[in-house]
Order: C-alpha cells, then sequence, then structure tokens
C-alpha cells in the first residue's frame, strides 16, 4: 500500500516533465534525435540497447521470412536494428519520418555496404511509393519483408491502419511483416516505475524521453487485430517478446519492457 503510494507521488512530476513536449508528433521526434548526443548502451536513447540479443531471440521467427528479399525496417532511429538486419537480409532499407534519425542512421552505418536510409512517414498517403523509389534506388525492385520494432505502440488507432494499409503493396505476394511492440500491462506510471523512476530520481534516457515525446501506449493481439484485418492479412504467429531498453538499473544488461510480437503476410485475393 505504501510502496504504491509513493509511486503515484511520481505523477507531477511526470507532468511537469511532459508538458515541455511539443505537441505536434512530427516535430517532436524530429527534435528529440536531433538532440541525440550519443547512442547504444551508453548512449541517450532508451530503446537501444547496443546490443544484438534482443534481434537474436526474434531469429526463429525472422528464418520465416523470404531470405531472398530485402528487409525494409520501418521506424529505424538510428538504425541499430537495420544494421543487424543487414546481416541477414540481402539488403536492409531504414526508414524513419524524422530527418534528423536518418541522417545520423547514415553516419552510424556508413561502412554497411547493404544498407540505405530514408525519409519516411508510413502512415501518409505516398509511403508505398516512397518505399519503392528508395528500394529502387538501392538496385531491389518488387516485394520486401517488413519489419517493425517499437513503433506502432506510440500511434493512435488511426495512424495504425493507415500504416498497416499502406504495407500491403510492399510486402506483395511474398513478402511477410515482423513487428515487436511494447505491450506493458499497467499505467503510464507503472510503465515508468518499471524502469526504475522514483519520486527522487529517473534515469537519464527515461527521462530525456519523457521531456521530449509523446507518452507512449500498448500494443497486443487486440490491437494487431484492429490494425491489420483478418480481410487483408493471415496472422502466421503471435505471442510474447521482451524489449529491451539501454542498460538502466544495471550498466552491463539493457533492462526489459513485457512486449508482444506478430508474425503477417497479405491475404491474397
Amino acid at each position: 500500500m505504501f510502496s504504491a503510494l509513493r509511486k503515484y507521488l511520481l505523477i507531477p512530476r511526470l507532468i511537469r516533465l511532459s508538458s515541455a513536449a511539443p505537441k505536434d508528433p512530427r516535430t517532436a521526434w524530429d527534435q528529440f534525435w536531433g538532440n541525440i548526443r550519443s547512442t547504444g548502451a551508453t548512449g541517450d536513447v532508451l530503446w537501444d540497447s547496443g546490443s544484438d540479443h534482443e534481434l537474436n531471440g526474434y531469429l526463429p521467427k525472422l528464418a520465416q521470412l523470404d531470405p531472398g528479399l530485402p528487409v525494409v525496417d520501418v521506424g529505424c532511429g538510428n538504425g541499430s536494428f537495420t544494421r543487424l538486419l543487414a546481416q541477414r537480409f540481402p539488403h536492409a532499407l531504414g526508414l524513419d519520418y524524422s530527418a534528423n534519425a536518418v541522417e545520423r542512421a547514415r553516419l552510424e552505418s556508413s561502412e554497411i555496404t547493404n544498407a540505405s536510409f530514408a525519409v519516411c512517414d508510413m502512415t501518409g498517403p505516398d509511403a508505398a511509393r516512397t518505399v519503392a523509389t528508395a528500394l529502387e534506388a538501392a538496385g531491389w525492385t518488387g516485394d520486401a519483408n517488413v519489419f517493425i520494432r517499437g513503433v506502432l505502440h506510440v500511434l493512435d488507432r488511426s495512424g495504425r491502419s493507415a500504416l498497416a494499409a499502406n504495407l500491403l503493396p510492399v510486402v506483395g505476394s511474398r513478402g511477410s511483416v515482423f513487428l515487436a511492440e511494447t505491450n506493458f500491462p499497467g499505467t503510464p506510471v507503472d510503465y515508468v516505475s518499471h524502469l526504475g523512476a522514483t519520486r527522487d530520481s529517473i534515469p537519464g534516457p527515461l527521462e530525456w524521453a519523457i521531456r521530449g515525446l509523446p507518452m507512449p501506449g500498448r500494443f497486443g493481439a487486440g490491437q494487431r487485430a484492429k490494425a491489420f484485418p483478418t480481410a487483408a492479412w493471415n496472422l502466421m504467429e503471435e505471442g510474447a517478446a521482451s524489449i529491451e531498453t539501454r542498460p538502466l538499473s544495471n550498466p552491463s544488461a539493457p533492462d526489459v519492457i513485457p512486449g508482444y510480437y506478430a508474425l503477417l503476410r497479405a491475404r491474397q485475393r
């Protein structure tokens, strides 16, 4: 009882910190990435663990994707997963609607010859055309696989549906979508407390995100069913996932947020 009360003493501080975040999501994300000083296990980005451990846990699922197709990393940020995916697919295209994120991803990936990056709002009406153009510039035409990690849980319902619809022409008949999302079963206060926030102290990368970004939601089976309707998508597999943050409570290991994964393919008509 007492510990629960102490946790909710965080609320005034969270309100004060989050009130400074830009109201427009695009502005918020672009400013966030423009202000990042460093990435990886000791950097400013909460969800960049600096490790391939989380992706390695997805490999049995990713093995079900067509290995001969390129992979599109939606919401690539600084390209940490794009670079890892480039080790397993013939080409990896990282997309983000923050120009600052894409610029950083290109700088951090300059030695990766089979990775490229482009600015793209995957909820926008021209998204599929932008993806096709970016893949053609890298020498690829036709279907592609899609990897999404930590994007859908920060979108509202209409944004999720728009993104999913825009993926249909990207994957075509051969590609697949693998997604992994935060699915934390609690309130925003529970969420930040899980990551080590107290009334007196908030880990730096977590505070950085609270100050600059919209409060995230959750994305599980119920949200997936609404965003990826059975009229358009076949659900191949789904289950629990572990989303890793950069180390917060222990400098030698990432912190973990309960998550959800799904593997989908477009329903052929």
